[in-house]
């Protein structure tokens, strides 16, 4: 049995190869993001009921694209519901 003996360097070696890696395999989760959401990706996204995202097609609040009978919605369109929807709290006091 031979002993092998770690030192200092191969420790710090190690911990800079270990954060690079785990850096690699963070990093790309944060920055991707679909252009196109099908419908329970933007339910679970928005937290709403699919009746709630149904009433939201059907009177043009969010816009979406059909295809093969699936709907498809464009990431950048929720991001401008939801913008556009923006109330400070003193105007919703009076509603």
């Amino acid at each position: 049995m031979a002993i092998e003996v770690i030192t200092r360097e191969d420790l710090i070696e190690f911990r800079s190869l270990l954060l690079n890696d785990l850096k690699q395999l963070i990093q790309p989760q944060s920055q991707q993001i679909k252009q196109w959401l099908k419908s329970n990706e933007v339910r679970k996204l928005l937290n709403i009921s699919p009746g709630t995202l149904q009433n939201l097609r059907v009177n043009g609040t969010l816009s979406f694209t059909k295809v093969g009978g699936i709907m498809y919605y464009s990431y950048s369109d929720i991001e401008k519901v939801l913008s556009g929807n923006i109330q400070n709290k003193d105007t919703r006091l009076f509603k």
